[in-house]
C-alpha cells in the first residue's frame, strides 16, 4: 500500500489506513546541535525499521522559523550521515506545509472545539497567584484559565479584529465529551496555532505523522504524557494513530536531561574532538538488542 503523499491535505488523510509497511521517524528541530540524546533516538528508529523491513524517515520539525535555520538543518544532517543513517527523500519541512496545518485548524474551528486565547504570560501569572491551588499541567506549567470562554457574543472577534494577539487552544471538556482518552484531561486547554503561526507541535505532528503514513513512533520519555494529546487530536481529525512507545533518556553527569545548548554532548563537539561513531555508542550505551524491546 502507498503512503499517503506529502501534499495531501488534512482531509485526504481522513479514513485512509496507515501503510502496511512499518514506518518510523525521527524528527528533530533545527533549532541547536544535535546531542547524544538525538544519537540514541535516530539510530534506534533506524534500526528499528532495517529490523522490520521498513521506512526510515527524517522529518525537519522548523515550525519556530525564527530558530531553526538552514545553517542548523545542514549541520543536522551531516551529523545523521556521519552516523551511517540513510533516510527517504525527499525530506518533509513542517515550514513548508502551514497550509495543511491551517486546513486542520479550520476543521477544528468548524466542529466549535478551539477559541481564541488571549490572556498574557503575566495576566495567566497573575490569575494563578490569586488560586494557589491551580492546576499544573505533566510539565509544570499552568493550565490555560480559558476567560474568554465566558465572553459576550462578539467579544472575541472585536479583539481579533483589533489586533490583539492570540493563540488558539484546545477546548478540553468539548473535547473530551467527544473522546475520553485518559491523560489528556491533565493539559488542560492546548495551544494548537497561533496568529502568526497557524499551528503547534501537537497539531503538526499529527497531520505530519498520517500523511508520511508513520506506523510507529518510538521517542523519549519526555514526550510519553503528550501522547494523549495526540492520540485526543487523532480522534478529533479523524486520523490513524500510530504505534507508540518510549524510550529511556540519555542524562549528563548530574542526572540531568541533555539540552542542545550544552555544547559538551553536542555531536559536532564530539567529533571535533576526534570521536568515532563506536565512541558514540559507547557513549550512549548502544548495542543492537536495544531494539528488541521495542519490536
Amino acid at each position: 500500500m502507498q503512503s499517503i503523499p506529502l501534499d495531501a491535505a488534512p482531509s485526504n488523510v481522513i479514513n485512509r489506513p496507515m501503510s502496511d509497511q512499518p514506518t518510523y521517524r525521527f524528527a528533530p528541530s533545527p533549532n541547536g546541535a544535535l546531542h547524544l540524546g538525538h544519537a540514541f533516538s535516530a539510530i534506534l528508529n533506524f534500526k528499528l525499521a532495517q529490523a522490520t523491513s521498513g521506512r526510515f524517515l527524517v522529518r525537519v520539525e522548523d515550525i519556530d522559523t525564527a530558530r531553526c535555520t538552514p545553517q542548523l538543518e545542514a549541520a543536522m544532517f551531516d551529523d545523521l550521515a556521519w552516523l551511517g543513517l540513510e533516510w527517504e527523500q525527499p525530506v518533509l519541512r513542517q515550514s513548508e506545509r502551514f497550509g495543511y496545518y491551517q486546513e486542520a485548524l479550520d476543521s477544528l474551528r468548524d466542529q466549535e472545539l478551539i477559541y481564541p486565547s488571549f490572556l498574557s504570560r503575566g495576566e495567566i501569572k497573575q490569575h494563578v497567584k490569586e488560586h494557589p491551588a491551580w492546576p499544573r499541567d505533566p510539565d509544570g506549567a499552568a493550565l490555560y484559565p480559558g476567560l474568554e470562554q465566558e465572553w459576550r457574543e462578539g467579544e472575541q472577534m472585536t479583539a481579533i479584529n483589533g489586533g490583539k494577539p492570540y493563540a488558539w487552544r484546545l477546548d478540553m471538556k468539548q473535547a473530551l465529551a467527544l473522546y475520553q482518552i485518559e491523560g489528556a484531561e491533565a493539559w488542560g486547554d492546548v495551544v494548537l496555532g497561533r496568529k502568526e503561526t497557524p499551528t503547534s507541535y501537537h497539531l503538526s505532528v499529527v497531520v505530519d505523522d498520517a500523511a508520511q503514513g508513520v506506523t510507529h513512533v518510538v521517542r523519549g520519555q519526555d514526550l510519553e504524557a503528550s501522547t494523549s494529546i495526540h492520540i485526543l487530536l487523532q480522534k478529533l481529525l479523524n486520523l490513524p494513530s500510530p504505534d507508540y512507545k518510549h524510550h529511556h533518556l540519555i542524562l549528563d553527569e548530574q542526572g540531568e536531561r541533555l539540552s542542545k545548548s550544552v555544547k559538551s554532548t553536542a555531536l559536532k563537539a564530539l567529533r571535533d574532538e576526534g570521536a568515532t561513531v563506536a565512541d558514540i555508542h559507547r557513549l550512549i550505551g548502544w548495542n543492537d538488542h536495544k531494539i528488541d524491546a521495542y519490536l
